[in-house]
């Protein structure tokens, strides 16, 4: 089967793909770089939704297709920046959110990553939500070489690596990308 997957960001295609093709071999990911309108809307799982019906309205595709947007969920800032994370990311980047997060400590540092993909496996069927969540901590401060955006301050819980220090195999088999991906297979297989 073949996916498109609509997207302006290279790295998650990169990240796709290489989960597609070690999960499964039936599943073939095709780039469409679209740049659909960032939807602000409070929930994530709205703005995912409500991006996949902007694009069926759009633009005519006949193969089934997903979308995918993701947030960064900070406990110490009531869940900022949330489902606005790629414009946060974009306006202060990851040093303005350690700024915010200079006087935190321990329990109040914990934060969510969690993504929805949207699937339609038509222009006429309804969006799927598959989501998948990762908990973990704002690091104090940027650490790894590796992934992109908010990795080199997102430390998983369970490994004590930022997903920046981690690879991309290391971070696909924990990320909230790869478990909502993951749901996704399951679901087409």
């Amino acid at each position: 089967m073949e996916l498109i997957f609509l997207t302006t960001n290279k790295n998650k295609v990169k990240e796709i793909k290489d989960l597609a093709d070690a999960e499964s071999k039936n599943v073939r990911i095709e780039h469409l770089e679209y740049d659909y309108p960032e939807l602000q809307l409070e929930e994530i799982e709205a703005v995912a939704e409500e991006s996949a019906k902007y694009v069926k309205e759009k633009i005519a595709i006949k193969k089934a297709f997903f979308i995918e947007d993701s947030g960064l969920f900070i406990r110490a800032l009531n869940g900022f920046p949330g489902p606005f994370s790629a414009y946060v990311f974009n306006k202060i980047g990851n040093a303005g959110i350690l700024k915010l997060m200079a006087d935190k400590k321990g329990e109040e540092r914990k934060a969510t990553f969690k993504t929805v993909v949207a699937f339609c496996e038509s222009v006429k069927t309804a969006p799927i939500l598959f989501v998948g969540i990762a908990e973990g901590k704002i690091a104090e401060k940027e650490r790894g070489e590796r992934g992109f955006g908010y990795d080199p301050i997102f430390e998983f819980e369970e490994a004590g690596k930022t997903f920046a220090e981690m690879s991309r195999a290391e971070k696909s088999e924990v990320s909230h990308r790869g478990r909502a991906f993951r749901k996704l297979l399951n679901y087409i297989s």
